[in-house]
């Protein structure tokens, strides 16, 4: 049986998306070698950065690199998050309004993640970014490494119990000005596996979600083992807001608001101009 390597992130929405796949609980013609990283790190795998590790054969990414990786890699329509009222906010301790920051040290989590990708969608003047993981920008921006900080899962939750204040959420933003929901991230097939292979692993996600779902209880060990936060509540509340319809498929709504992302974002001149079909 074919063995595919499988990346995805520890936050509570991927494991527990990827908990029947990973666990044997759902049949495929197929078994699965997980790597959990950081999405950044994921990211850079999948594009062959140096020292990233090997180029995996399934992966989560974020829209904004999936955007690079289309000559390679296809999208998958199940197992991605995309919704709304889940957008990366903007938080800050010293400061109250988005437009103080602007020339100021603000913490990223990614050169490449879907976040970094709204804030330069948004204006100009925030083009000073300290790159670090996102689990450690909100004690980052707390103790003043930083005068911002750019924060995504679970943070969206608890950041006010570092001393934060919002200054702005991104996702809201997006949604008033386009209307669609936010594309945050997605899961890629090299397409090197061709067409019936990929659509087995699309299938495959699908029914691990419905496995999840009806075992919730099953999920929650292997889910707090790699939660960066582990009140019950928060991992309940960041499992509801990006684990949706959209993570079955995208759906038709799903796939315009990847367009439209993609398309405001080329007319900005901050990713490639020409790409490859989304879908295999």
């Amino acid at each position: 049986m074919k063995t595919l390597t499988l990346g995805y992130s520890p936050c509570p929405n991927d494991t527990f998306i990827f908990y029947g796949l990973t666990h044997g609980e759902v049949p495929a013609d197929f078994t699965v070698r997980e790597i959990l990283e950081d999405v950044e790190a994921l990211n850079s795998r999948a594009m062959g950065k140096a020292g990233a590790g090997e180029m995996l054969d399934l992966t989560k990414v974020s829209f904004h690199a999936a955007a690079y990786l289309l000559d390679d890699y296809c999208l998958l329509r199940s197992g991605g998050a995309l919704g709304r009222g889940c957008g990366p906010l903007v938080v800050s301790k010293n400061y109250s309004d988005i437009a103080d920051i602007r020339g100021r040290r603000i913490a990223v989590p990614g050169r490449y993640t879907t976040a970094q990708l709204l804030l330069m969608l948004y204006g100009r003047g925030f083009e000073d970014v300290t790159v670090m993981q996102f689990d450690k920008i909100m004690a980052a921006v707390r103790d003043g490494s930083v005068d911002a900080g750019l924060i995504i899962h679970e943070g969206r939750f608890t950041y006010q119990n570092y001393g934060l204040k919002k200054l702005l959420d991104l996702g809201e933003w997006w949604e008033q000005e386009t209307g669609a929901p936010i594309p945050l991230g997605c899961i890629m097939a090299k397409r090197s596996l061709g067409k019936e292979t990929i659509s087995a692993a699309e299938d495959a996600i699908r029914r691990s979600i419905s496995y999840a779902r009806a075992n919730r209880a099953q999920c929650t060990g292997y889910i707090k083992t790699h939660a960066q936060e582990m009140e019950d509540s928060v991992i309940d509340g960041h499992i509801s807001l990006y684990v949706n319809s959209f993570s079955d498929d995208f759906g038709e709504e799903g796939v315009r608001a990847i367009e439209k992302l993609f398309t405001l974002a080329s007319a900005a001149g901050v990713i490639p101009a020409k790409r490859p079909p989304l879908f295999l």
